[in-house]
């Protein structure tokens, strides 16, 4: 005979309470974390100007349905689209993601924590404009930077002891849990109701990693997010209606979400939350690639000008050997052949060949013309991984925090060149005097991608000034993006 199974309401899960009491009563006072997530607005926004100069991301974009005008919509930078928040949700998220040049935070799970600036810009313009229009005042920027600092420690902090790869599941899940938090949270809804938003979100099915792994890998993994952040504000707008929540989505026995999907194992905290991700998260400012392989690239690039001032040849090594950390050995260490630009950008052999071969790494070299050449494989073939102890201890080590990887080539001849080490990339927090300067300068050039001159210097002055940004709507932000 088996036991009945109560049939009584429990209360809310703590992971859920967790999360709407931080993003309805904490209060953000870190200086650091707001003029950070400044800097990370401009270079999202950024990576997402770039992507739309690719025809694969561009083609994904505009309404469902042709010609659908949405009054009050929602505007996608860059581009003359008008959207409904969700759509236009979709469309932001993807735009930022195509490329792989967006912000990283790397844990037991890692992710693009920007990714979810899809739904919060989205949902804020929306608000904003329909806010106008009834003659209100709309949100600020104040409170996209504010959304942006809750979303990243959201998923920052569920990724810093839970690993979702390891059973098979996709990091953007995470994007989902933050950005229906944070839309909630711009839609005004009370306690209960962000409960049950969060709920929804982890009871939705959750998507697998194949599009990332060989030998399945492919673009999905560059519009995952922005499905990701979109589904997040669909299920925000359900829970403004009333709809319920499952308080116990987690917990369940046999039907939560640890039984279910996480092997029976609860999730594990390291510390509450507050402003600690934005504050410690990690640019993609030089090169668009994965970022376990940022170090191996900067590691390249140095080694291709030693080369240069010997008069070596990228045609005359014999091998490469990579001393990296496990994650990096997991995701991208890959061999036989690539079939097209997602496969390319998840694989450390090919982002180290290319800048050995041409001293350069951007998203074009991911393209079918540039892969073509036979040069590229032939390297890739002689560059092999191994695991340094050490730098897997300190990727882990929240002190540290590195990425590191370690570049020893040796010639034909039986010369070989001195190791070279890059233990933090450039956009790490280690590095942000050396970097930021960069990180404005990309901007500069993805802006100047889609505006005349004018409009250039007319969004770059309004993002270099935190205290006009914060103050401006968010209307009549998106305007200035708009064409």
């Amino acid at each position: 005979m088996s036991a009945h199974i109560s049939n009584k309401r429990p209360k809310p899960d703590k992971v859920l309470t967790d999360i709407a009491d931080y993003v309805l009563g904490y209060r953000i006072r870190s200086k650091e974390a707001y003029q950070t997530a400044r800097y990370c607005l401009m270079d999202t926004l950024g990576c997402g100007f770039e992507a739309l100069e690719y025809p694969a991301c561009s083609k994904l974009l505009g309404p469902i349905v042709p010609g659908t005008i949405v009054p009050n919509g929602a505007k996608v930078p860059g581009t003359s689209h008008q959207l409904d928040p969700v759509q236009a949700a979709f469309n932001i998220g993807t735009m930022i993601r195509w490329l792989d040049f967006n912000d990283t935070w790397l844990a037991a799970e890692w992710g693009h924590p920007s990714d979810n600036l899809g739904g919060i810009l989205a949902a804020a313009d929306w608000l904003s404009r329909n806010a106008v229009a009834a003659g209100k005042k709309p949100l600020t920027m104040q409170d996209v930077l504010t959304g942006m600092i809750m979303a990243h420690e959201i998923q920052g902090c569920l990724a810093l002891e839970n690993s979702f790869n390891k059973v098979g599941m996709d990091h953007v899940v995470l994007v989902k849990v933050a950005s229906t938090a944070v839309v909630a949270r711009l839609l005004g809804l009370a306690r209960d109701e962000v409960i049950n938003a969060v709920s929804l979100a982890w009871v939705d099915g959750q998507s697998l990693r194949t599009y990332r792994h060989a030998p399945n890998a492919g673009s999905r993994k560059s519009w995952a997010a922005g499905d990701a952040t979109a589904r997040a504000v669909r299920l925000a707008l359900i829970a403004q209606t009333g709809e319920m929540g499952y308080p116990s989505v987690l917990t369940a026995k046999t039907w939560g979400f640890y039984d279910a999907s996480f092997r029976g194992q609860p999730f594990r905290f390291q510390r509450p939350y507050g402003s600690y991700v934005m504050e410690n998260v990690l640019f993609k400012i030089s090169f668009p690639a994965e970022f376990h392989a940022q170090t191996a690239a900067e590691c390249a690039m140095q080694l291709h000008a030693e080369m240069q001032r010997s008069g070596r040849k990228a045609e005359d090594i014999k091998r490469v050997r990579i001393r990296t950390h496990e994650a990096a050995i997991r995701i991208i260490d890959k061999q036989g052949p690539l079939n097209n630009p997602a496969d390319r950008d998840h694989c450390i052999q090919y982002m180290t060949a290319v800048p050995l071969l041409f001293g350069r790494l951007t998203a074009s070299d991911y393209e079918d013309e540039v892969a073509r050449d036979p040069r590229i494989d032939a390297l890739r073939a002689k560059i092999s991984c191994e695991e340094e102890k050490r730098f897997t201890r300190d990727y882990h080590d929240p002190a540290k925090r590195s990425i590191a990887n370690a570049l020893t080539v040796e010639f034909r001849d039986g010369t070989v060149l001195k190791e070279v080490v890059c233990e933090y990339p450039i956009g790490h927090k280690r590095r942000r005097k050396e970097g930021m300067p960069l990180l404005v300068e990309k901007f500069r050039r993805n802006l100047a991608r889609r505006f005349p001159q004018k409009q250039q210097n007319a969004i770059l002055s309004m993002c270099l000034d935190q205290d006009r940004l914060s103050a401006t709507p968010v209307n009549e932000f998106v305007d200035k993006l708009a064409i």
